[in-house]
């Protein structure tokens, strides 16, 4: 199928029509959206077509941050604007999801869901949780992989208006109990177990030690995934029924209907780790994210509804980082997904690079997505993707998690076919779980430079700030590299974080930073190093991610908290503190974690200690977040107030020195300073981030 003209030209033509809005250049268009959100988000709401019955009469009511209100007396239901797209799409034979896991990788084969099956699906689990007493505000908790049942359960959830949250089975104990446990769940959807890496691995006993920690769990609902055969019943307790997942999607309610809902109604819990505390619950509404997915999904990532353009999007990604909820979001605007569950590349010991390639070319998706971790691995492999499958169909590579290297892009752009006699569009991403979208993204119609992302998005008003003033803000910086904020609000900014009193975490997290003056002027201040690239002649400003500005540990896009590590590595014996940071290297998408640890008096920090503290991270916390460098400290530098000072130790292993960094009269114990100072000249040339 010939991909029609790109989405933002249709947008730009239709707002020409119907808005008499004409723009110079993209800079032209992205200074309207933020100067006018409420002229930018009512022309989105228009053009998307939101269903309400009750229709807005104004889009931004109250424009404080946090605290605004978009689009209020409407309502709209997130499945429902899903659902819209069923008819059509299924009376051209297209599918809502494209299948495979591991296994059926193996076999070859796809497993392909059509919108009615997708729908029906969906209403028989709504009808069976509201059986269960799950209604609006009820938390429902996923421990699932990237399937289609994990999406149905995600849409039945949303349909009821619950609120859904969701870790990966690859998830430890400890980082999932963190979470759920805060938000007091009143269902558990749990699968036996998943087959990752080539291995199986069963996940019931870590079930029950999740039950056990969660005694508001009333229903536990298990998907037998890895087992056919697993029994539901040794999950059961007093107060507590045990359901097969199965049974619960074979109804055929024909008269279920989605619940109309306020626009700013929960729709999930996502979790982003600070440096400190338990991981942040962040409430998002059901109208944010539709509004912010379509626009980046239709506009940036250049996503049509699939019985137009043909279009099928996968995302490499596992269901516990927010690009699964990106990807789901598609369905929004009636795209077809391809969902992938296992390692991209088979098994992590000895990885087949060809594989995702040949489930891109098998399903016939047409924008690719992976971390850029993933995207370097695979041009270091030296596999020659277009060698190994047909991979006519696609028309755009996406990547995000971390910053893409220069020479990955352009590799991709040599190895895999032209699109309209041009080079494949290489569309780089960032933002966060945060938010559930993006601030800086790609554009089909500019260009394409390697190494810089291509424009700020539509409706996100991103600057590159200095250090506060004393007014509370920052001067704003244009090539320089400075702190990446948002100086107006987004329908997707978090509600509120769960069972946050007077929003003072929330408040903390992202607006403590640059809080204006008398409580008037706070603007978001997003934790990221970003120099924006100017462009004149072409009529747009790029953008360089630098890595994050405070200490959370990022691996493709997941966000780890340090305090997660020291939890698990500090409880082991013969440890007696440790401090974990990430340092980022141009060229380096995933950077380096250091773990410095200060064992126990007569205790060596010898290899079998390296393992344990490794495992005791990979099965409690993330596999994802294994440190690169294990080193024995003499002590931990904190400050006198007793706080560990892991940004000066960062800086210091990035090449700044002692002096830029910290006052060693304030820094205990004595002498630790004079150790990091060894170490650091010991440590890899960095790339330090001047500011």
């Amino acid at each position: 199928m010939a991909h029609p003209e790109a989405r933002i030209t249709a947008f730009l033509h239709w707002l020409a029509l119907e808005r008499r809005r004409h723009f110079d250049d993209y800079d032209d268009l992205w200074q309207w959206s933020v100067d006018d959100p409420e002229g930018f988000w009512g022309a989105l709401w228009d053009w998307f077509d939101i269903e309400s019955p009750v229709e807005p009469v104004v889009a931004l009511a109250d424009g404080r941050v946090p605290g605004a209100v978009w689009f209020p007396g409407t309502q709209l239901n997130y499945a429902r604007q899903v659902f819209r797209h069923a008819d059509e799409a299924h009376g051209a034979d297209l599918p809502a999801i494209l299948f495979r896991n591991e296994r059926l990788q193996a076999a070859g084969r796809t497993l392909r869901v059509s919108w009615p099956e997708l729908r029906r699906e969906v209403a028989s689990l709504a009808v069976a949780l509201r059986g269960m007493g799950v209604g609006r505000n009820d938390r429902v908790a996923a421990y699932l992989p990237s399937t289609p049942q994990t999406v149905v359960a995600f849409l039945a959830c949303a349909s009821l208006g619950a609120i859904w949250s969701i870790c990966s089975p690859d998830m430890g104990v400890g980082a999932v109990l963190d979470r759920f446990r805060q938000i007091g769940p009143k269902v558990l959807i749990g699968c036996d177990g998943s087959t990752w890496g080539g291995r199986d691995h069963d996940r019931r006993p870590l079930l029950h030690t999740l039950l056990d920690g969660l005694p508001t769990v009333e229903h536990m609902i298990l998907w037998p995934c890895l087992d056919r055969d697993a029994e539901p019943d040794e999950f059961a307790a007093p107060g507590r029924r045990a359901w097969d997942l199965r049974p619960l999607l074979a109804g055929n309610p024909w008269n279920f209907e989605p619940e109309w809902l306020p626009f700013d109604h929960p729709l999930w819990i996502v979790y982003s780790s600070g440096t400190s505390g338990l991981p942040k619950p962040i409430v998002h509404g059901h109208g944010g994210v539709m509004l912010e997915h379509l626009k980046l999904n239709v506009l940036h990532n250049n996503l049509g509804a699939s019985v137009d353009t043909g279009d099928v999007f996968h995302w490499a990604t596992s269901s516990g980082w927010v690009m699964w909820n990106l990807q789901v979001g598609a369905l929004l605007g009636g795209t077809t997904i391809a969902l992938h569950d296992g390692h991209p590349a088979g098994r992590s010991d000895a990885p087949d690079w060809s594989l995702p390639w040949r489930f891109a070319a098998e399903t016939g998706v047409t924008h690719f997505g992976a971390g850029a971790s993933v995207l370097t691995a695979m041009s270091r492999s030296g596999l020659e993707p277009a060698r190994v499958a047909d991979l006519s169909a696609l028309r755009a590579i996406g990547s995000t998690g971390s910053p893409l290297p220069a020479e990955v892009h352009a590799w991709l752009q040599q190895q895999l076919p032209a699109v309209d006699g041009r080079p494949i569009w290489v569309s780089s991403i960032a933002g966060g779980t945060d938010f559930a979208g993006a601030f800086v993204a790609g554009l089909p119609t500019l260009d394409n430079p390697p190494g810089e992302i291509q424009c700020r998005c539509l409706g996100a008003a991103v600057e590159a700030w200095g250090p506060p003033r004393e007014d509370g803000r920052g001067d704003s910086l244009i090539g320089e590299v400075g702190e990446l904020v948002c100086t107006r609000p987004m329908p997707s900014m978090p509600l509120y974080f769960w069972k946050d009193e007077g929003d003072r975490r929330l408040i903390e997290s992202y607006f403590s930073t640059y809080p204006g003056r008398d409580g008037i002027g706070a603007v978001w201040r997003h934790g990221d190093w970003i120099r924006l690239v100017p462009h004149p002649q072409e009529g747009r400003t790029g953008a360089v991610i630098l890595g994050r500005s405070d200490a959370t540990l990022n691996r493709r896009g997941v966000r780890l908290g340090s305090t997660e590590i020291y939890r698990v590595v500090e409880a082991l014996p013969g440890v007696a503190d440790s401090l974990v940071v990430d340092l980022h290297r141009e060229g380096d998408p995933d950077g380096e974690i250091v773990l410095l640890v200060v064992p126990m008096p007569g205790v060596m920090l010898d290899e079998p200690l390296k393992e344990r503290i490794r495992t005791q991270i990979a099965t409690q916390v993330s596999p994802h977040h294994l440190p690169d460098r294990i080193l024995a400290a003499p002590a931990v530098p904190r400050t006198l107030s007793g706080k560990k000072m892991e940004l000066p130790v960062r800086r210091m292993l990035q090449g700044e020195p002692a002096s830029a960094v910290m006052n060693r009269d304030a820094v205990e114990p004595q002498g630790i300073v004079e150790w990091l100072e060894g170490l650091a000249a010991q440590s890899p040339a960095a790339d330090p981030v001047s500011i």
